[in-house]
């Protein structure tokens, strides 16, 4: 039986970055699953945000992308993305979900009508509980199908795999500037009133996409308007996750941009305060570690190597005999593609990525619930 993910996969493993990536999955795609329009994004996989890239096609120049995605955090949804992270098949169409009732969403009725869209696709590109990725396939006519529907959800790990693999750092990623945080405040409407000099550096060196204009005279791009409506998602107890999220730059850095509603004089949520900032070493660690396809203890075992500690160290902070520790560091030399600690060092720890070597990751004792890595 023959695979239909191949032709997509293939062109997938040809991408030399996410948004070729997107590119030419979405071309391929489009051969097996016809669609009018649509639009991919790269999340964090720690918050399911949506960051950099994004690629929209045939919606113009993405002018609906501000409401669309104030539409899918602030308003209630049917298939949310936060759902769709976390359902047994991470892809459905709006009209299957809906018995062919798509104004049920607030999407649809608000958005999706007026342009003339018939049906909606979506897809969370995700391993695990991890999300790397959303997808949105739209029709002006007829409805998406099964078939359709189980092709783009057996897409979604390999893809997902493919994409994490551009979290890597690059050579090229090097710099010793430091700027301090910049800082954009956001009125109850969501406009953007205020912002220092330092957050117009980091905004200049973010990559193209969806962007919009302000009162300020700058443009704000999606994924920092993205944050702060999370924010304040997060304020109306409409989500309880993080208004957090990494982006990175065109000179292949990371910035972390994180918002939080401040509170009113009448106990009232009041405007929202983002910062964006570099990112430090603990914000990347597991990322970097997961674009290689560390499992959490492998993780462990990185950065107590790049400690300087031995095997027989190792194994004791871990509580695991030293000949496992040899086997944990001979998978990790085949994910990051080096033959020894000092190479594996330099690969995900330069001096010039990361200043600081993040702490390591929690480890349990015997008797205690396994600690899974994440960033706080």
């Amino acid at each position: 039986m023959t695979d239909q993910r191949r032709p997509v996969l293939a062109a997938a493993e040809q991408a030399a970055d996410a948004l070729e990536l997107f590119s030419r999955a979405s071309a391929r795609l489009r051969r097996l699953v016809p669609f009018h329009s649509a639009v991919w994004t790269a999340t964090d996989p720690e918050t399911g945000l949506i960051t950099a890239p994004m690629l929209v096609e045939n919606l113009g120049s993405g002018e609906g992308c501000a409401a669309y995605w104030r539409s899918e955090l602030l308003e209630e949804n049917v298939l949310p993305f936060r759902d769709l992270a976390r359902a047994a098949v991470p892809a459905a169409g709006l009209r299957a979900a809906t018995g062919d009732l798509p104004a049920r969403s607030a999407r649809f009725r608000r958005l999706l009508l007026d342009q003339g869209v018939h049906d909606e696709l979506r897809a969370v590109l995700r391993i695990g509980d991890r999300p790397w990725g959303l997808v949105s396939l739209f029709r002006t006519t007829d409805a998406f199908r099964p078939q359709e529907t189980a092709l783009l959800a057996d897409l979604s790990r390999p893809l997902a795999e493919r994409l994490r693999t551009f979290a890597r750092p690059p050579a090229s990623a090097r710099g010793t500037d430091s700027p301090a945080p910049g800082l954009i405040l956001f009125d109850e409407s969501g406009e953007a009133m205020s912002a220092n000099d330092e957050a117009r550096h980091h905004l200049a060196r973010l990559p193209k996409g969806p962007s919009f204009p302000t009162p300020l005279g700058l443009k704000l791009p999606i994924w920092v308007i993205g944050t702060a409506l999370q924010a304040r998602a997060v304020a109306d107890g409409q989500d309880r996750g993080n208004a957090r999220v990494r982006i990175r730059t065109t000179e292949g850095r990371w910035l972390t941009c994180h918002a939080s509603c401040l509170t009113g004089p009448d106990g009232r949520p009041g405007p929202v305060a983002l910062v964006i900032e570099p990112a430090t070493p603990g914000d990347l660690a597991v990322l970097v570690a997961e674009a290689y396809g560390l499992t959490p203890r492998e993780l462990q075992i990185t950065q107590l190597t790049a400690r300087g500690m031995t095997t027989a160290e190792i194994a004791a902070a871990l509580f695991i005999s030293p000949h496992t520790v040899r086997d944990h560091l001979k998978t990790i030399f085949a994910k990051a593609d080096v033959s020894s600690r000092g190479a594996l060092v330099a690969r995900l720890f330069t001096d010039h990525y990361w200043p600081a070597l993040p702490e390591p990751t929690r480890v349990r004792r015997p008797g205690q619930p396994p600690a899974r890595a994440r960033i706080v």
